[in-house]
């Protein structure tokens, strides 16, 4: 029996609406009822994602928790407790930035609790628009040494082609060693601690819950999903996923993240009980 569900939030529970489809909600409280955890597992905040655990009746409920930050925090919904972070080293975070900004990027700097912008683009504003509830814009010469004293959670890049955001990638790789680098929402390179992805973390969360690893499902569609899709009992990927999430997930979704797919798989593997080949 599956006793613990990890979801992605972007493009795999949120549809194009960033709504959650009712027959999704429907299948996740009956899941919670069953006893299975659902932990919503994103690179966003826990902060912006409260309206969506409002709509699925976790909101301060005690012992249910979210991973955000792609790992880089672990939080219980009640009281907003902060159960595990992971962050980054202050210097290599500062040097992402300085990176970023010299290609004429848009970067992102997260703190447990805040999300700070340099250089924000117009495509940026709209993508995070109804997603993320508040940020800082920043100037492209504001330092980011106020900042010492807080734990970084994850940088993050907005580069809009796929071509640019692996060169990006490559760039960062050759000069930093201690970096777990994802691609996120086909326009975002993510960079966190290697202490911290979205696998290590629902493991670590589901040991303090006396959960096996063959117990997790992990739902995801993009690059940032894929170490929890690895991790997890039954990896899955979104029909609408990329390929090679796809390539090693146990179960593609027939449905996609407008049509329910979430509550495809719950329906299968957890309410029915149904078991992966």
């Amino acid at each position: 029996m599956y006793k613990l569900i990890t979801c992605d939030m972007d493009e795999t529970l949120l549809n194009e609406k960033r709504q959650i489809g009712a027959k999704t909600v429907a299948a996740i409280k009956a899941a919670v009822a069953k006893g299975v955890y659902f932990v919503p597992n994103t690179g966003r905040s826990f902060h912006s994602i409260q309206d969506n655990l409002e709509t699925l009746g976790l909101l301060q409920k005690a012992d249910s928790y979210v991973i955000s930050y792609n790992g880089g925090v672990v939080v219980e919904n009640q009281g907003l407790k902060i159960k595990l972070t992971a962050g980054m080293d202050f210097s290599v975070a500062k040097a992402l930035l300085e990176l970023g900004l010299s290609q004429g990027y848009c970067v992102h700097v997260y703190t447990v609790n805040d999300l700070y912008i340099w250089n924000q683009t117009q495509t940026d504003i709209d993508y995070l628009t109804g997603r993320v509830d508040d940020w800082t814009q920043m100037l492209a010469d504001d330092k980011m040494d106020f900042l010492t004293s807080e734990t970084i959670t994850k940088v993050i890049v907005e580069i809009l082609t796929e071509e640019e955001r692996v060169a990006f990638r490559d760039l960062a790789e050759s000069k930093f060693t201690d970096l777990n680098i994802t691609f996120s929402s086909d326009r975002y390179v993510e960079f966190n601690s290697t202490t911290a992805d979205k696998g290590q973390a629902t493991l670590k969360l589901a040991q303090s819950l006396g959960i096996k690893p063959e117990e997790i499902i992990a739902i995801g569609d993009n690059g940032n999903d894929l170490s929890m899709i690895r991790i997890a009992g039954l990896g899955v990927c979104m029909a609408n996923g990329r390929d090679f999430v796809k390539a090693e997930a146990q179960y593609v979704t027939t449905n996609d993240y407008n049509h329910d797919g979430v509550a495809e798989v719950i329906e299968k593997f957890v309410l029915n009980d149904e078991r992966g080949d």
